[in-house]
């Protein structure tokens, strides 16, 4: 097939005062790889759900097959052959991984005038496309005891059953290891050779550079440049993406002062943060590593006994972990925050006993701390009367961070703090980790991203099989190469 698979003419969509996307002009090949990059904001996520019939443009034309369409909702495009992987996984927990390939679109037999679900071949029909990523679960197993990156690969598994013709992926490797990674761009390029026109977002640049044919940048939702394999560059995109050129990220070294927290939550290996320091937990999928961190903060089943201060403390839920000094930013921020509730409300959850006055709320005050730590970490807009959910990934991330800058907490649990955001929301989002750290503060952070915990940390502890296999120290052996070798990547 010759011409755009899909395409978007002079796109423009407006939320309020906010303009999402201005003009824009993009489109996709049958058998092309094509990315869209720009900072959280930029107007990518917009993009795609106008092509996804999520959102009505309110100006523009999109075109099928050269033909003008409009889609009234998701199950319009997709039915027209555009399926789309969000960032977040939409699945049912309740029901199976089978159930999930299959909905939408359930495999029946017929007995005489009944139709019954034929459960033996949606399951056999779920193996056979979760094969395709290397990946080979129960398919009988509630997809509520997989984990965030199984989940994604469920997700990937129920669009590539759909045969699409037009495949989006958003920010589809955030939560991927690497052998995940490379199985996913094996899948991409054989439903490249098939004729499949692919949409790729993501905020890992050297991916981009590496998969895509052709390359669109945003920002301010304009188109900034446009650029074929081979013509770009991670600098050449992050200077279109920000109008800057890129610099790298420098790490500052202090030095350590007493411990503030320590556990043993393997049962042997202990696990110390001291002050003024960053301390890393690196492990494969399903190591544990997650598992670890989640509960340093009481948010597992059974209680975390750690000594915070030297003074030995029975963690059974999150309310322990916050009433001695502890935060944690979660890697789903669907956890870290209220989505329904504004800006505002969710920095001063865990704070409202700093303001309470005889039972009441002293809203002067708070509203002081709100917008000193909304300018301290940079969320935009710098309306503190939105909705979390109408803020960028980016955006989101620095509201869960500024409600534990407020409280001023001791020790810093950071799951995948830096997923699925962009390069600039990355670099602040690091230096306000370093920040917590120089005011004598200290930090324990889970990272699927090697890179950036050589970069950011003091230490990484390697975890396999839910133990603490190694510990590697900056500066002799905190290298992405040794730390992949010390977790068996």
């Amino acid at each position: 097939m010759t011409g755009p698979a899909v395409s978007a003419e002079g796109i423009s969509k407006r939320f309020g005062a906010t303009v999402a996307l201005d003009g824009v002009d993009f489109d996709v090949a049958y058998g092309e790889i094509h990315a869209v990059v720009g900072e959280n904001g930029a107007g990518k996520s917009t993009l795609i759900r106008i092509l996804g019939g999520v959102h009505r443009p309110d100006r523009g034309v999109i075109r099928l097959d050269g033909e003008e369409c409009h889609f009234a909702s998701p199950h319009d495009a997709i039915a027209a052959g555009i399926v789309t992987i969000p960032q977040d996984p939409r699945l049912v927990p309740a029901l199976s991984i089978a159930e999930n390939v299959a909905l939408g679109d359930l495999p029946v037999r017929r007995l005489g005038p009944l139709a019954m679900v034929d459960r033996a071949r949606m399951r056999a029909e779920a193996r056979e496309v979760l094969a395709q990523l290397d990946f080979d679960p129960d398919p009988r197993a509630r997809v509520a005891s997989l984990g965030f990156a199984e989940r994604q690969l469920v997700a990937i598994a129920k669009a590539l059953r759909r045969r699409c013709r037009v495949f989006i992926l958003d920010e589809p490797t955030a939560a991927l290891e690497r052998r995940e990674i490379a199985r996913l761009f094996s899948v991409l390029a054989r439903m490249k050779r098939q004729g499949t026109a692919v949409i790729y977002i993501s905020h890992q640049l050297d991916e981009v550079v590496a998969i895509a044919d052709r390359c669109t940048v945003l920002r301010d939702g304009r188109v900034t440049a446009l650029a074929y394999r081979g013509a770009f560059a991670v600098n050449d995109l992050v200077g279109a993406m920000t109008g800057r050129p890129a610099q790298e990220a420098t790490t500052a070294a202090f030095p350590a002062g007493e411990p503030l927290l320590e556990a043993q939550p393997d049962g042997a290996a202990t696990v110390r943060v001291r002050e003024r320091e960053v301390v890393g937990l690196a492990g494969l999928l399903g190591s544990g590593a997650d598992r670890m961190i989640r509960g340093l903060f009481g948010a597992a089943s059974e209680p975390a006994i750690v000594a915070v201060r030297g003074d030995t403390r029975r963690l059974a839920s999150p309310a322990d972990a916050i009433a001695v000094g502890i935060g944690m930013v979660p890697g789903e921020r669907a956890l870290g925050l209220v989505m329904n509730q504004s800006v505002r409300d969710n920095i001063l959850l865990p704070n409202l006993d700093a303001f309470a006055r005889n039972g009441w709320l002293d809203r002067d005050a708070s509203d002081r701390l709100v917008a000193e730590v909304m300018e301290l970490v940079d969320i935009r807009p710098r309306r503190p009367e939105l909705k979390a959910s109408a803020l960028s990934g980016g955006n989101q991330q620095k509201v869960i961070l500024a409600k534990w800058l407020a409280r001023r907490v001791a020790v810093l649990l950071l799951d995948e703090p830096t997923q699925g955001i962009d390069v600039a929301a990355k670099a602040q989002i690091h230096a306000l980790i370093r920040d917590v750290v120089a005011r004598g503060g200290g930090a324990l952070i889970h990272s699927s991203d090697l890179g950036e915990l050589a970069r950011l940390c003091d230490r990484v502890l390697a975890v396999r099989q839910g133990r603490i296999a190694a510990t590697l120290e900056r500066p002799a052996s905190l290298d992405e190469p040794e730390l992949r070798n010390a977790i068996g990547g």
